[in-house]
Formats: C-alpha cells, sequence, structure tokens
C-alpha cells in the first residue's frame, strides 16, 4: 500500500474515534482516498516520463507537420515514375530475367506488361515527370522534393499501412503524430496537438489504429475531425434534444468543477503534473468555444474557395479539408493528418479492377485541392515552417491483373516533401526500368527520421520505456535525408 493511501486510512481512522467527527466530512475524506487511489497511481506513471519540451536536440527548421495520406497504394508509373521501358514489352509475360521469381499478391493470371495509359510530360525546372492524372500538380514540382524509391516489407494493405505510419507491421505501436505530440507538446493550447481527417466515406485500412497513441499516453492519440459533418467533432457539444443543458448549466457546471480540481490541488500540495490533469479538461472547454470559428469558412474569399476547389463536387470534400487544414496551421496545431481514400476493394487508391477510369477518379480528387494548398501555404508564409508529407502505403505492379488493372507491391512507391527545411525541385532513389522493385531503398524510417530532424529531434534519442525496452519512431533503423535539405 502506498504512502499517499496509508496516510488517507489513519486520517478516516482518526476521525472516526473523534467525538466532532461529521458524517459529512467522513464520506468526503473517504471519497477523496479512494479517488486518490486512481490519481496516485496515474501520476506515479507520468513521473516516470519526461517533461514536454525534453527532445530538442538542435534548432528545429519546421514546427508544423501535415500528413497527406492516399489510402490503397497509389501506382508510380502511372503517376510520377515514368517507365519508357514498359511501352515496348506490353502485352508480353513480365520477366524480369536472372531467373528471378515474380509472385502476385491477390491473383495476376499471366503477368502480362501493362504499359501506362496515361500520358507523360517533364514539368518545371527540375524536369519531374508526371502523368496527365495530375494536371494541377505537375504546375508545382519545382516546389517539391521527390522520394522516388520508397520501399514496404509488405504487400499488404494494414500491414504495409502501419509500416508507414508507425515505423511497424503489427498494431499497437505510436503513430509518427503521437511521438510528435509527445515529444514536442502543443502549439496552441486551445486545439488538439495531433488532428485526424479521414474520408468521409470510411476509415482507412486498420481503422483509428493508424493513428493511435499505442502505449503513450492516450492523450497524444489523434483527434478525429470530419469538417464535411454536421458535427466535425463528436460530442463536443451537447445533443439538440436534451433541454436540460443550457448555457448557464454549462457554465455552473465548469464553475463547480474549477473549485473541486483547486481544492484538491491545494490539498495535494500544488503538484504540477496534477494541475497539467486539470489543465488538459480546461482546454476541452476552450475547444467548445474556438471551434464553431474555425470550422466557418464563410470567413474565406471566393478567390480562396476556388483555389481549393471547393466550387465543384469532385473536389469540394478534399478541399475543404485541406482549408480546414490551413486554418488549423494557422492556429498553431502541431500536426495533421488527411486521408483520400477508404479501406476496402473501392471509392480509394487500390485500382484493381481498372486503372485506365479508377486512378483518374480518385486523382481529380485531390490534384487541385492539394496544388492548392501548396500554393496558399507558400503565399501566405506559412509554408516556411511547415512540412508537407505526400505518401501511400506501396504501390502497384508493372503486370495486369484481370484485363487492366493492377495489383499491390511494396517493392517501390513513391512519396514528396514540401516546406520549411526541403531542398524544393530535387528528387532522390531510383526504381529498376519497370517500376517493379527499387534499386535504391528508401524506408519509412528514413521519411520519419528526416521528418523527426526538421522538427529539431534526433529520432536516436526520441524514446519511451515500454516493457522493457526504449521503444523508438523509427525502431533501430533511419538515416537523415540530407540530400533533400535545403
Amino acid at each position: 500500500m502506498s504512502f499517499f493511501i496509508q496516510q488517507q486510512c489513519v486520517h478516516v481512522y482518526r476521525m472516526s474515534i473523534s467525538k466532532a467527527m461529521q458524517r459529512r466530512d467522513f464520506l468526503n475524506t473517504l471519497g477523496g482516498g479512494f479517488g486518490g487511489l486512481a490519481l496516485n497511481s496515474l501520476l506515479a506513471e507520468e513521473a516516470t516520463q519526461p517533461h514536454v519540451g525534453d527532445y530538442v536536440h538542435h534548432r528545429p527548421r519546421i514546427k508544423r507537420v501535415v500528413q497527406l495520406f492516399m489510402n490503397g497504394g497509389v501506382s508510380p508509373m502511372d503517376t510520377f515514375d515514368y517507365k519508357p521501358a514498359l511501352k515496348p514489352m506490353h502485352g508480353q509475360r513480365f520477366n524480369p530475367g536472372e531467373g528471378q521469381l515474380v509472385e502476385s499478391v491477390t491473383n495476376s493470371p499471366g503477368f502480362k506488361v501493362m504499359d501506362s495509359p496515361f500520358e507523360f510530360k517533364q514539368h518545371g525546372q527540375c524536369g519531374q515527370w508526371v502523368s496527365d492524372v495530375f494536371p494541377h500538380m505537375s504546375g508545382m514540382v519545382d516546389d517539391l522534393s521527390f522520394l522516388m524509391s520508397m520501399q514496404s516489407t509488405s504487400n499488404v494493405h494494414g500491414v504495409a499501412s502501419f509500416m508507414q505510419n508507425t515505423g511497424f507491421s503489427l498494431p499497437g505501436f505510436p503513430c509518427a503524430g503521437s511521438w510528435v505530440s509527445y515529444a514536442l507538446g502543443k502549439l496552441n493550447r486551445n486545439l488538439p496537438e495531433f488532428v485526424v481527417m479521414p474520408d468521409p466515406r470510411g476509415l482507412p485500412y486498420n481503422n483509428q489504429g493508424n493513428f493511435s497513441s499505442g502505449f503513450l499516453p492516450a492523450k497524444h492519440t489523434g483527434t478525429v475531425i470530419q469538417p464535411s459533418s454536421e458535427t466535425p467533432v463528436p460530442f463536443l457539444s451537447p445533443p439538440p434534444t436534451i433541454k436540460e443543458i443550457t448555457d448557464q448549466s454549462e457554465s455552473d457546471g465548469l464553475s463547480l468543477l474549477k473549485k473541486l480540481n483547486h481544492s484538491h490541488l491545494a490539498a495535494s500540495g500544488g503538484d504540477l503534473r496534477m494541475e497539467s490533469r486539470m489543465q488538459s479538461y480546461e482546454d476541452a472547454a476552450r475547444l467548445q468555444l474556438l471551434a464553431p470559428e474555425l470550422f466557418d469558412l464563410n470567413r474565406e474569399s471566393a478567390s480562396v474557395k476556388s483555389l481549393y476547389g471547393l466550387e465543384a463536387d469532385e473536389t469540394r470534400d478534399f478541399g475543404t479539408r485541406c482549408l480546414i487544414a490551413r486554418r488549423m496551421l494557422e492556429r498553431d496545431v502541431r500536426f495533421i493528418q488527411i486521408w483520400s481514400g477508404a479501406g476496402g476493394p473501392k471509392n480509394n487508391w487500390d485500382n484493381h479492377s481498372n486503372i485506365h477510369t479508377e486512378l483518374p477518379w480518385i486523382a481529380r480528387q485531390v490534384d487541385q485541392p492539394i496544388t492548392g494548398f501548396i500554393k496558399d501555404l507558400k503565399s501566405t508564409g506559412l509554408l516556411d515552417d511547415t512540412l508537407v508529407i505526400w505518401t501511400t502505403e506501396f504501390g502497384r505492379m508493372p503486370f495486369t491483373q484481370g484485363t487492366s488493372g493492377r495489383d499491390h507491391n511494396g517493392g517501390t512507391f513513391v512519396s514528396w516533401l514540401a516546406g520549411g527545411g526541403i531542398r524544393p525541385g530535387t528528387r532522390i532513389g531510383q526504381s529498376d526500368p519497370w517500376g517493379w522493385k527499387t534499386e535504391s531503398p528508401i524506408w519509412c524510417y528514413d521519411l520519419h527520421a528526416t521528418m523527426l530532424h526538421l522538427l529539431g529531434i534526433d529520432h536516436e534519442r526520441l524514446t519511451y520505456r515500454h516493457n522493457g525496452l526504449d521503444r523508438r519512431l523509427t525502431d533501430v533503423h533511419g538515416h537523415v535525408l540530407k540530400s533533400i535539405l535545403a
């Protein structure tokens, strides 16, 4: 039994033999003792963890991160990784030579090579190849740095998605946003430090496991927001059917809670960790006041709405989430994740059936909004201290699945970065002539190490003790991609 609980028991006993003791005093003291049991356990756990800010190891280049995740596996040879070698091989059985084994993930009988049905052109001063599925994005390649040879250990959506988000192939590990929240804390005390905006058609593969805090404290889990919903933040306000809850009753309740909290704080001798816990509840109350203004896009000009594609049905949703993200960045939300595509066999980038129709459909939804987002951040100066990451969980095969689809391929895929500390108009890494495997692997660990480096964090020193091990976002791997840094 802890010293805290022993003292409570002794105190209750002494009061029980006092003639002056009142029934109300007894219940209050006893209740406080049992409440202290839970509080004592929570504070003891937190006492073993470092305080916010302990993980700033060098001067940061950025303050905030936005991750744009294309759920389902974007085909590199149909978007950013031009492969002219596929054209003369079109329709032939895929044979990389040297007796290499060719396997498919689901079912790809025949392994017939398929040339990209989309036209590629070089763009910008950097000469980056981009297909015509991204007519808007092709105009900003000089602001981007391309990672042309990302690789995953898995061709399975859930496993590869876990890797790209958490650095591990198994569930239960904290995602990158949670690690950043844990290491650096808040820039704005009125808003969550880690916000997730999923596709309104559904959650991605692994559902909320992709933005879980894992074994880190639960407060570092991503706060899920759906801007297009009637209630963007669930449970932020009372249901309209409950008339008993009024502004006055909420105000009275918060006032009483504040008095009780401060009474406990005074009795505990001014424990700073207890004060921090009280602060988290007050943050939730402040979010109630700030959220309506944050989601009010009527404050934006018509030209800004047009820039993000809010006027067209196919771009309105993703454009709205990008514009909300910009408003969050202005208010110093630390880490924002925006998803395109739900989990499942359709409504995403998982183009098994017909790459000719499925890829342009999903690409049109994000092309203009993402381009407008980067342009807006650049014009307002927010891009100077914000890192934008565009990624997916894996790529696609250079041969057909069925008649005109492409199967999963963890062998190589493309990501790109933009923003503070990044050298624009660059590309590193290379895949083989067919886009089947990488010739110079870049792993999720390298991407995460680079992100942390730009935030002022040494990825090898950002650790959390769990089950006897000092866990890291980058596990035992990872190198900062110095060649893309400005």
